[in-house]
């Protein structure tokens, strides 16, 4: 498994893996609770491999991101919750994507960021983020 297969589906909260494809669609796993749902090809998914974060620079991948939030927090749960005040959530944001743009990136983001990366911790998938920039490595 890699992060091609753990997916954020719009309208619903969390994570999902990719169980299997169907005619019409695709079944999701929540990884909250496990329980399964089917999901159309209208539905707004989105591959964890496939978002970023704006920098003043350039398009951070996700995986990044959750690589040096597990290096600061040293495979841990995050220090902070995701219901954190916007301060503290812009705060922690900056100690670990020091350039993030604060004007594209808004504290919903960072929630769901956290929020993310909490939901690999609980599940054992962190090794996911390494494997991802391992991967992301060798195609350069």
């Amino acid at each position: 498994m890699s992060l091609e297969s753990i997916l954020s589906i719009s309208e619903k909260p969390g994570l999902f893996k990719l169980v299997t494809q169907t005619r019409s669609g695709f079944i999701a796993e929540s990884l909250i609770d496990g329980k399964r749902l089917s999901v159309n090809l209208r539905s707004n998914v989105s591959l964890l491999s496939e978002i970023a974060i704006y920098t003043l620079t350039e398009e951070v991948p996700l995986r990044i991101v959750l690589g040096k939030i597990k290096a600061k927090e040293n495979d841990g749960p995050t220090s902070i919750s995701h219901k954190s005040s916007k301060d503290k959530l812009e705060e922690y944001f900056f100690e670990v994507l020091p350039d993030y743009d604060e004007d594209r990136v808004y504290p919903g983001d960072i929630k769901k960021v956290l929020r993310w990366y909490n939901i690999l911790q609980e599940n054992n998938m962190l090794n996911l983020i390494d494997e991802s920039n391992a991967a992301a490595d060798e195609e350069e």
